[in-house]
């Protein structure tokens, strides 16, 4: 009786198995799409200063009046050391609600983001937008790509979407509010870059592309911390 159960249980976890194993071989896929697709826009970023749609682009949304208050309000949480203080600051607010894994998440999803960033940025050395082709709100250094701001917005704002999307009651309003709050500085910190005159639109693509690309990696380590941690639990319980 209790082989056949057995027998009849690995039946029955066939079906959730070879789902897993789909669901796994298409994020795969999917990230070797995204990594190649940075390949390809890094090589094309190394021998050009800028491209044609980026001109076009950035002088359309420059175009665009009053918006210079608002896009620099997006912008403040990555400017300067701000995106240090604010990871820090995050990390010890997790340890104080004893959430070891989402603290050593978010230090590795945007501190190891901000490293990666920077080596790239070395590497293309593209220049950033000059005062003769768009406007220049903000001075800064000189490297272009990818965009800093936006790389950090993706792996911080973005880890603390997923924290909070598995964490937080489902269906609550702190939930949506906390979805929504994350969610927006992502959509919105490409354009104020490129308002801005601090980046072109291809510096920010590379940065959404290597950001989630980095994201993608600190979650998957993250959730299988998480999973290890159930699992020493469950035994300790067992025993």
């Amino acid at each position: 009786m209790e082989g056949g159960a057995t027998e009849e249980a690995a039946v029955e976890g066939r079906p959730q198995r070879f789902r897993a194993a789909r669901r796994l071989l298409r994020a795969e896929l999917y990230y070797g799409a995204a990594l190649v697709a940075f390949a390809v826009l890094s090589a094309f970023v190394y021998f050009n200063t800028y491209f044609g749609w980026d001109l076009r682009v950035t002088r359309a949304l420059q175009g665009v009046p009053g918006l210079f208050g608002f896009m620099s309000f997006v912008s403040l949480a990555g400017d300067k050391w701000a995106p240090f203080a604010l990871t820090g600051a995050t990390a010890l607010v997790f340890l104080l609600f004893r959430r070891k894994s989402e603290a050593l998440g978010i230090i590795f999803s945007a501190g190891g983001s901000a490293i990666v960033a920077r080596l790239i940025k070395v590497s293309v050395a593209r220049p950033r937008p000059a005062a003769d082709l768009v406007t220049i709100f903000t001075e800064g250094d000189l490297l272009s790509f990818p965009s800093g701001h936006v790389t950090f917005y993706v792996t911080y704002f973005g880890f603390l979407f997923f924290a909070a999307y598995a964490l937080l009651p489902r269906g609550s309003f702190a939930r949506r509010l906390a979805l929504i709050v994350t969610a927006l500085p992502v959509l919105l910190i490409g354009f104020s870059r490129v308002y801005l005159g601090r980046h072109w639109p291809s510096d920010t693509l590379g940065a959404y592309l290597m950001g989630g690309l980095w994201l993608a990696l600190a979650l998957d380590l993250y959730r299988r911390r998480k999973q290890r941690g159930t699992a020493t639990s469950n035994e300790a319980a067992r025993s």
